[in-house]
Formats: structure tokens, C-alpha cells, sequence
């Protein structure tokens, strides 16, 4: 299978002082295209920095980092930008969104960035807010929508640039349970369409719409494995 991520004996510290604080142990692992990945563990585990190293808002101490064939471990804060806006689609917590633009302004941002003509950004994210069932709330701002929403919103603009991974930071974790669902039956959706999904959570269910779980502890991966519950579903 073709690998999107390739990650290996990625390390980094951090000091507070005098104090070294080893947040990630040698982590070695690959992600394949149109995998749906759950990063899982408890405070301090280094998920947070694992997903900061993945989404290129971070740089590792020592180790590689190869994304869709690039080694963007020893990249510069340019180049690491550039990445951020043509490989990967972010959906955070907190939505994220700009609150004096429409839901479609929002979603047309990274294309501006990427340098997409006018027409065809209108296209692209017309397109992906009716791909989220959003098509009638194009003029709304993000205080005329609901939490779940707001979250669609984010995940469309996440898929505008047509990245090589969705990472989703506890994309459920401002929404209700209702709302929760309906946002992960969405993701199962968009991962359907051939999209590689990487969701960085400590519920476990948001792990169980994930195809593959990786546990850390202590910043190294404890456990890493396919999610039956799921394949047998499929099945």
C-alpha cells in the first residue's frame, strides 16, 4: 500500500529550564493512504505533540519525518506553512472559524492562500459545504449555526485543498452527544470517499469509527492495532 506518513525514531524534548521533558521516546510508525488512524492516551502520553509533529506545526529533536515522499523533519517555518496548507486539512475543537466571514468565506481562506483562482475556489467550496449537507448556509456566520454546524463547516473547509490527511484534534469534543455522532458519521462518510483520516482523541468513542488505534503512554506507542468492531461492520 502507498504511504502518506512515514515517521521514524521521532523524538522530541522539550526543556523547562534545566529540566528535560521527554515528550516523545523514539516513535516509529507509517500511516497508508485512506487508513482512518485514532491517536488515544491519557494526559502527558505525547499525543498532542505526536499530532503537532504530523501536522507540521512542530519540528522533532531527532528522528524523520517523510510526508507523501517529503522529509519535512528539518524544514524551515516557510516551507513547514506551505505544507500545512496543501497537504493537511485541520479540524479543531474549538471550530476555529473566522466570525465575521460567511460559512463560505471561511471554507474559501486556505484557497486564497494556495493561490486557487477566484472561480474556482466559489467551485471548490461551494461543492465541499454541500458535501457536508451545508449547501443552504452559505451566507450564514458561524453565530448563526449550531455547534454541529460549525464543526461541518471546519471539516469543509479541511477538505477544500484536497489534502493528503484530515487531522482532527477531538473534533466532537465542544458537541453534544447527539451532535457527536452525527459529526463522526460524517467523518466515516468522507473517509468512504478515499480520504486518510487521522483523529486525535482520549474518548473512546470517537477510537471506535477509527479502522486502526495507536495507544501511547509515556511517549512511546503501547498498542497498535485494526479496530474489529469496525472491520467486522464493514464486513
Amino acid at each position: 500500500m502507498e504511504n502518506v506518513i512515514k515517521i521514524k525514531n521521532i523524538v522530541k524534548n522539550y526543556y523547562v529550564g534545566t529540566v528535560v521533558v521527554r515528550a516523545l521516546r523514539s516513535i516509529t510508525m507509517d500511516i497508508n493512504k485512506n487508513e482512518y488512524v485514532a491517536i488515544m492516551g491519557p494526559s502527558g502520553s505525547g499525543k498532542s505533540t505526536l499530532m503537532n509533529l504530523i501536522g507540521c506545526l512542530d519540528t522533532p529533536t531527532s528522528g524523520q519525518y517523510i510526508l507523501n515522499g517529503k522529509d519535512v523533519s528539518k524544514l524551515d517555518d516557510n516551507y513547514l506553512a506551505e505544507i500545512r496548507n496543501k497537504e493537511i486539512g485541520f479540524i479543531f475543537q474549538t471550530f476555529n472559524l473566522l466570525p465575521r466571514y460567511t460559512a463560505l468565506e471561511n471554507i474559501i481562506l486556505p484557497l486564497v492562500y494556495a493561490g486557487i483562482s477566484k472561480s474556482e475556489r466559489q467551485d471548490r467550496a461551494n461543492y465541499v459545504l454541500d458535501s457536508v449537507g451545508l449547501g443552504d448556509r452559505v451566507t450564514h456566520k458561524p453565530n448563526e449555526l449550531s455547534g454541529g454546524e460549525r464543526q461541518r463547516v471546519a471539516i469543509a473547509r479541511a477538505m477544500v485543498n484536497k489534502p493528503s490527511i484530515i487531522l482532527a484534534d477531538e473534533p466532537t469534543g465542544n458537541l453534544d452527544s447527539k451532535t457527536s455522532l452525527d459529526i463522526m458519521n460524517l467523518m466515516d462518510e468522507i473517509h468512504d470517499r478515499g480520504n486518510t483520516i487521522i483523529v486525535v482523541t482520549h474518548e473512546e468513542f470517537i477510537a471506535e469509527h477509527a479502522r486502526r488505534v495507536i495507544r501511547l503512554m509515556d511517549g512511546q506507542i503501547e498498542a497498535d492495532y485494526l479496530n474489529e468492531t469496525v472491520e467486522k461492520i464493514k464486513v
